[in-house]
């Protein structure tokens, strides 16, 4: 199976919305209008890329990548890797491990000094990060906010 991972455009929104519900099962649907408004606000971020796994016609996997600029490390930015999935039908077959070296070049073009994600707490997922060359050095913290009601 040939994967070839490129940078997703505006035609692949209905895919990636696809993937992102194998992610997150229990999230709603997102409606079409409010994805195409989040869609123009991702594409003008600059630094922004999300990448698409694409075995043959169909988008095998997704992950969110975005160059943050950073004062420290003499300026060197950060690559942060986010909402990394791949396809059920397509997992074990080297789709993830294509998206995460993706992932890397990207940093490594745009002069990133690392690049950083935050995984699931499942032993899996570690072992899969760790066979692409990521090491667990630091502990993560997240605070969830909570939605508020609609006005």
């Amino acid at each position: 199976m040939k994967i070839t991972v490129r940078s997703a455009v505006e035609a692949d929104l209905p895919a990636l919305l696809a993937l992102y519900s194998e992610l997150n099962p229990d999230d709603a649907p997102l409606p079409r209008a409010s994805a195409d408004a989040i869609w123009a606000a991702i594409s003008g971020q600059q630094g922004r890329t999300i990448l698409v796994a694409d075995a043959g016609d169909t988008a095998a996997g997704t992950a969110d990548c975005i160059v943050i600029p950073n004062l420290t490390r003499g300026g060197r930015a950060i690559l942060f890797v986010e909402n990394v999935v791949v396809a059920s039908s397509f997992q074990r077959r080297g789709v993830g491990r294509q998206l995460m070296e993706s992932a890397v070049q990207l940093g490594e073009l745009a002069g990133c000094y690392k690049v950083q994600l935050l995984a699931a707490d499942d032993e899996y997922v570690h072992t899969f990060y760790e066979t692409c060359g990521f090491k667990a050095m630091a502990e993560g913290f997240r605070r969830y906010v909570p939605q508020e009601p609609p006005h």
